[in-house]
């Protein structure tokens, strides 16, 4: 079986030296080059499955042969070398397409983590796309680009920030991401952050020792450690409080955490996704959510666009939520009317695709016959069509009291068709339970 070759760039011939023996012992031959010319040159020559790459070199830096790699007609993993604590260039490197990067004075386990994490992606390269049970729907161009930019960064370490709605897939992005991934073979852990009192964050997120806190009676592994190898997703972000920030971001610098009551920290290897639908960047301008965290994990951010957006999607997530609910095949399934999709289409979905599929779940237990048709789907008329609302006539009043009693009457809507349960009728409406406590308060629904 042939050897991984990987190729080392650094000017230091004692740097050099020392990659080199490290890889040699995990089984992996090398070939170095102290300068951009001489490693575009091996990359022309050779076929090589790995880049190490220092950032400053004589004739350019690394951030040339990233780029120059990202041309190649099957590009290799790159990871660059950064002087420590210069965090801004191994960002930039990842933003442009590099698989990790490392610091300086190396850091040999952590080295052997991230050259064994590319091998696992270089080998894959030449397999074909693997088979998912999760499954990004839609035809229209900006899912293709989705599902185009997934791809692309399932080859990279950089953690990427995911935005959008609430209900829109963010969630289904992050998995593909890492289905995609060379870390697929290890856990995908999902925590929504809103959800974690602030009292026990800390030792959920990074463990603690038997004894460090009252009621601590056995030893417990953090997120961080159950994502060992794989990938950990923070949904939410944006609810961490600043205490907790702070330590976050020296867990993703240091690729280290300490649980409370360790006295030392422990190397973790995760790659960090996250999301969250509040605006991130109002935030570090107001204050709640630290700047340099921001910019860390927002290497690369990707935007789910709302159902609103990309209404020619509608088709094809009906017929695939539809055949899941029912199980049935498509002779069998209900169909829509002409009168049900026009419906659809002219609805807002504040819920997104979550509220699709809620909105057919209760038509499928509504409707008489062959067909689901718009009587079925029960849509608040005043979301869908405001003009036939009964609700808006020509009296004077002002656009905020207009949109008060349209959203009052969606959440009337909402809360009677769940019995009066907040938590039903916030996921029917596609707000989280403290959104919609906060809306009856200001609507005095309370």
């Amino acid at each position: 079986m042939k050897k991984p070759l990987a190729l080392i760039v650094d000017d230091e011939p004692d740097i050099r030296e020392l990659l080199e023996i490290t890889l040699n012992r995990m089984d992996i031959e090398t070939c170095s080059a102290e300068d951009v010319a001489g490693a575009k040159l091996c990359l022309r020559q050779k076929p090589l499955d790995l880049c190490l790459t220092d950032m400053k070199l004589p004739d350019g830096n690394g951030l040339e042969l990233v780029d120059f790699i990202q041309t190649l007609p099957v590009p290799i993993p790159v990871a660059v070398i950064t002087a420590h604590g210069n965090m801004e260039s191994a960002i930039l490197a990842m933003k442009k397409g590099a698989f990790d990067f490392v610091s300086k004075p190396v850091d040999l386990p952590a080295l052997r983590l991230l050259v064994n994490n590319a091998l696992k992606f270089s080998a894959a390269r030449p397999t074909k796309e693997r088979r998912s049970r999760y499954t990004l729907l839609g035809d229209s161009l900006i899912m293709q680009a989705i599902r185009a930019k997934i791809h692309k960064l399932a080859r990279s370490q950089a953690p990427v920030y995911i935005s959008g709605e609430s209900g829109s897939g963010k969630e289904l992005v992050a998995r593909l991401i890492h289905q995609h991934s060379s870390r697929s073979d290890h856990a995908f852990i999902a925590i929504n952050c809103g959800a974690i009192p602030h009292e026990l964050m800390e030792s959920e997120f990074f463990g603690h020792r038997k004894g460090s806190f009252s009621g601590a009676v056995s030893d417990k592994k953090g997120l961080f450690q159950a994502a060992e190898g794989g990938t950990l997703f923070l949904d939410e972000i944006a609810d961490l409080p600043l205490s907790l920030q702070v330590k976050l971001l020296r867990a993703i610098q240091e690729k280290k955490i300490r649980p409370v009551g360790e006295q030392q920290e422990i190397p973790v290897d995760i790659r960090l996704l996250s999301a969250t639908h509040k605006n991130l960047n109002d935030m570090v301008n107001d204050g709640s959510f630290r700047q340099d965290l921001y910019y860390r994990i927002n290497v690369i951010d990707l935007h789910i666009p709302p159902l609103r957006e990309r209404l020619s999607d509608i088709p094809v997530l009906t017929e695939h939520i539809l055949t899941k609910l029912t199980g049935a095949d498509k002779q069998n399934r209900p169909a829509l009317s002409a009168s049900a999709s026009a419906a659809l289409h002219r609805y807002h979905f504040p819920g997104n695709v979550r509220e699709l599929e809620n909105i057919l779940e209760r038509a499928l237990a509504l409707y008489d016959g062959n067909r689901i048709e718009s009587d079925d789907l029960s849509l608040p008329i005043s979301r869908h069509d405001p003009t036939k609302s009964a609700d808006f006539d020509s009296s004077p009043e002002s656009l905020q009291e207009h949109l008060e009693k349209i959203e009052r009457k969606a959440v009337s809507i909402a809360l009677e068709e769940n019995q009066w349960s907040k938590t039903a009728a916030a996921e029917q409406l596609g707000l989280s339970f403290r959104s919609l406590c906060y809306r009856l308060n200001k609507l005095n629904m309370g």
